[in-house]
C-alpha cells in the first residue's frame, strides 16, 4: 500500500488529525492507545482465577511415611524430609537436642564418607542442601536438578537415617553451638533472644517454652547415646513427610519407596517410641535479662543504650478457625523500627506506625509478631527505647493491647486484608516456600489448603466478628507476660 491509499485509510477511519506527516516525508497514524490496530488480530488473553494450575498430591507408603508434592514449571526442584521433632519434645532429654542435630545435619553417612562428598555429589546436580530446626519440626531439604532426584532422595533417606555421628563431629558441632550462643549475647538485634525469652515465660518448663538454643550447660552432655536415644523415639516414618516442589509425584513416590520404605536406621527401632504428648500448658510470667552492649559494636559508633520489652498474650494454635484472624490482626498492628524506610504497602499505615513510632519520637522500635503451634499461640508485641522511659513504653504498647478490643475501620481492616493476602501470594512465587509451606501442613495436618483458598478465608473475615473475638481472646486480665531485657539498666 502507497502512502497515499495509507493517509486515505487512516482518514476514512479516524478523521484527519489521526494521521500526522513528518518532514522526512513518511508518515504515522495517530491512533488512540484504547482503540486497535487496523489489520491486528483480536488478541487473546490469558483468564486468571487466582487457582494454581497443580494441585498438592499427598500419597501414604506402607511403613506410615506421608509422600507429597507440587508441580511446578522449570528445570530445578526442591526436595526435603521434614520431621515432627523439635525443642518441644525435649523434656525427656537435656535441652539442646535439636540445635546438635541442626549442627550436624549432612555430615557422614552410611554412603558418605564426609560433608565434603556429599556437597561434591549434589554440585554434579547443580545442589545445595540445608537444615532448619524449629520448636516443632526439623527440616532436611536440598534443592536440584530435576534429573538428579533419584541422587537427592538416596543422600536425603543417608543423611536422615544413617548419619555416623563420629566423635570428631560432635566436638566441632560443640564448638559451632558455643560459638552460636557468644553471637547471641553479642549480636545487636535482640529479636531472636527476645523470642526465646518470651516463649519461655509463656510456656514455662514445658513444651514449646523449652530452649530452642543448647543451653552452654549442656553443650557437653550431649553423645550419641543421647542423641541415638532421641532419634530412635521421634525420628520414625509416620512422623515425617518426604515433600517436593517442581517434580511429578509418581517419580517421587518411586523414589520414596527405593529409599525410604525398607531402611533400617543406624539407631535401630522400638516396637513402643516413648514420644512426649504433652499439650502446651500457658503459664504466663516475666523474665528479665540485664545486658552491658558498652563494649559490643561494629564499627566506631557505639549500640544506642537501649531498653527491649516484649509484651505478649496467648492466641490460639494453627489447626482452630481463630488463626486467620490473628494472622490479619498482626497485620493490622504492623509495626516496625523507626528509620524503617518504604510507604504504602510496607506497613507505614499500621496500627504501631500510626500510634506509637508517628507519636512519641523516642521510640526506636514497635512491631508485632504472632507464633502459632498445634496446640497454643502467642501474639507479642516487640519494643525498644532508651532505659529512662521503660515504664511510659510499657504504658504505651499495653494501651496498644487494650485497643486491640475496639472496632476496625473497614478501610484499615481491608488494608490489613489486603496486604496479608499479598505477602502470602509473594512469599508463594519461592520454590523453597512453596516446598516448606506444603511439607509443614501435610506433616501437621495431612493435607494442605492452596493458596486461593487461604486467600478466600482472609477475604471472609468480617468486621463484626473483630470486636466479638478481641474482647473474648485477648483478655488483659488473665497474667499477661513481659519479658524486659535491659541494657546497662538497673531497677
Amino acid at each position: 500500500m502507497d502512502s497515499q491509499s495509507e493517509q486515505r485509510l487512516c482518514t476514512t477511519k479516524y478523521g484527519i488529525a489521526a494521521y500526522r506527516k513528518y518532514s522526512s516525508g513518511g508518515g504515522y497514524p495517530n491512533i488512540s492507545l484504547s482503540t486497535p490496530l487496523p489489520g491486528i488480530p483480536k488478541p487473546v488473553f490469558a483468564s486468571v482465577d487466582g487457582q494454581e494450575k497443580y494441585e498438592t498430591k499427598i500419597t501414604t507408603l506402607e511403613n506410615g511415611l506421608k509422600v507429597a508434592s507440587q508441580n511446578k514449571f522449570g528445570e530445578f526442584c526442591t526436595v526435603g524430609v521434614l520431621v515432627n521433632s523439635g525443642s518441644r519434645h525435649e523434656a525427656k532429654y537435656p535441652s539442646g537436642i535439636a540445635h546438635f542435630l541442626e549442627k550436624l545435619a549432612f555430615s557422614s553417612t552410611a554412603q558418605y564418607g564426609s560433608k565434603d562428598e556429599i556437597l561434591l555429589t549434589l554440585e554434579k546436580h547443580g545442589g545445595i542442601c540445608d537444615c532448619q530446626t524449629s520448636r516443632d519440626t526439623t527440616m532436611y531439604a536440598v534443592s536440584a536438578e530435576v534429573k538428579g532426584l533419584d541422587t537427592v532422595v538416596s543422600l536425603l533417606s543417608d543423611a536422615v537415617l544413617q548419619p555416623r555421628l563420629l566423635d570428631e563431629e560432635l566436638e566441632m558441632t560443640r564448638m559451632a553451638v558455643r560459638f552460636e550462643l557468644e553471637d547471641l549475647n553479642m549480636r545487636p538485634d535482640p529479636e531472636p533472644l527476645l523470642t526465646e525469652m518470651i516463649h519461655a515465660a509463656a510456656y514455662r518448663g514445658n513444651t514449646v517454652g523449652l530452649p530452642r538454643f543448647c543451653p552452654a550447660d549442656n553443650v557437653d552432655k550431649i553423645d550419641k547415646n543421647v542423641l541415638h536415644s532421641y532419634l530412635r523415639n521421634y525420628y520414625r516414618p509416620e512422623r515425617m513427610v518426604l515433600a517436593g516442589v517442581g517434580i511429578e509425584h509418581e517419580q517421587l513416590v518411586e523414589s520414596a519407596r527405593k529409599y525410604l520404605l525398607d531402611v533400617k536406621p543406624v539407631w535401630g527401632t522400638s516396637s513402643a517410641p516413648n514420644v512426649d504428648l504433652s499439650v502446651a500448658q500457658y503459664t504466663g510470667g516475666i523474665v528479665k535479662m540485664e545486658k552491658d552492649m558498652s563494649d559490643v559494636s561494629l564499627g566506631p559508633t557505639p549500640i544506642p543504650e537501649l531498653t527491649h520489652i516484649m509484651i505478649g498474650l496467648e492466641s490460639c494454635s494453627y489447626l482452630e478457625d481463630d488463626f486467620i484472624p490473628f494472622a490479619v490482626l498482626n497485620m493490622m498492628m504492623g509495626g516496625g523500627g523507626s528509620f524503617s524506610a518504604g510507604g504504602p504497602g510496607k506497613g507505614m499505615f499500621t496500627r504501631l506506625y500510626l500510634n506509637v513510632l508517628n507519636r512519641h519520637h523516642w521510640m526506636y522500635n514497635a512491631t508485632s509478631y504472632h507464633h502459632s503451634y498445634e496446640d497454643s499461640g502467642l501474639l507479642c508485641i516487640h519494643a525498644s527505647a532508651d532505659p529512662r522511659q521503660v515504664r511510659e513504653m510499657v504504658e504505651i504498647i499495653t494501651r496498644e493491647f487494650i485497643q486491640m478490643g475496639g472496632s476496625a475501620g473497614e478501610m484499615e481492616l481491608e488494608r490489613a486484608k489486603t496486604q496479608l493476602k499479598s505477602m502470602l501470594m509473594m512469599n508463594l512465587e519461592s520454590r523453597p516456600v512453596i516446598f516448606e509451606d506444603v511439607g509443614r501442613q501435610v506433616l501437621s495436618t495431612g493435607k494442605r489448603k492452596l493458596p486461593h483458598e487461604l486467600c478466600h478465608l482472609i477475604s471472609e473475615y468480617w468486621k463484626d466478628f473483630c470486636v466479638i473475638f478481641f474482647a473474648s481472646h485477648l483478655n488483659l486480665c488473665d497474667d499477661n507476660i513481659q519479658i524486659i531485657f535491659r541494657q546497662r539498666d538497673t531497677w
